[in-house]
């Protein structure tokens, strides 16, 4: 946030006449990866692998109700939702494929947790896409 802050703050106008400016505040926390979430990936992953998905694990930035998840120390797996591209604008679109693949995934790791819980993974799986 401090280099957001920092390029926000330096911004300069184009017209002398001009004074740009920038109010608000940030209104999620981080959603920093914890060794909980990384236990809760390493199940999601065996489940796409047994599923034969592929998977990856990334990090986007942006911002989801999941911030506010993690920020209280939950195991948190954001973008499980829609496969598509678009999101938020006139031309967004979903794949079906994706959703089915997305369901099986969300179900197996539903069940791999119901089937294996472990005391320190209260799982939340969120289905914002960043």
């Amino acid at each position: 946030m401090q280099r957001i802050n920092a390029v926000l703050d330096g911004l300069t106008a184009r017209n002398p006449s001009a004074t740009p400016g920038v109010s608000g505040d940030w209104n999620r926390p981080v959603m920093a990866r914890s060794a909980q979430t990384a236990r809760l990936f390493a199940k999601a992953a065996y489940v796409a692998d047994q599923l034969g998905f592929p998977r990856a694990e990334t990090s986007v930035g942006g911002a989801s109700d999941g911030n506010f998840a993690a920020a209280l120390g939950l195991p948190v797996l954001d973008g499980l939702g829609a496969v598509g591209d678009g999101a938020h604008a006139r031309n967004e679109w979903i794949s079906i494929d994706g959703m089915l693949e997305r369901t099986c995934l969300a179900a197996g790791l539903l069940t791999a947790l119901a089937e294996a819980p472990e005391r320190s993974i209260g799982a939340v799986v969120g289905a914002a896409a960043g």
